[in-house]
């Protein structure tokens, strides 16, 4: 089952604390109650965006949203593994 998904006032507050507030990963997830993973990814997902607080600030929690998980859509795209290859291969003997 899928974690519940936080809500953009608590990605907002994970920004601001880590680029006004410099803090480490770890008090921001700890004083959010919040995962450090989650933390690191959406830190992540801002600098990939090239957002930094001013940018955040300005927008609203729709604007946000979209900026975020726009580059994280980008990089779930892959190859799918050939699966007839990998069936021959499994049924080959040793």
């Amino acid at each position: 089952m899928p974690a519940s998904r936080i809500n953009m006032r608590k990605i907002k507050d994970v920004l601001r604390l880590h680029f006004e507030g410099k803090q480490p990963y770890q008090n921001i997830a700890t004083a959010l109650g919040i995962s450090k993973g989650v933390v690191t990814k959406y830190i992540s997902l801002a600098m990939a965006a090239k957002l930094d607080w001013k940018a955040v600030e300005a927008m609203d929690e729709a604007e946000l949203e979209r900026r975020l998980l726009a580059c994280a859509r980008a990089d779930e795209t892959y190859v799918q593994p050939d699966y007839a290859r990998i069936h021959q291969n499994l049924v080959k003997k040793a």
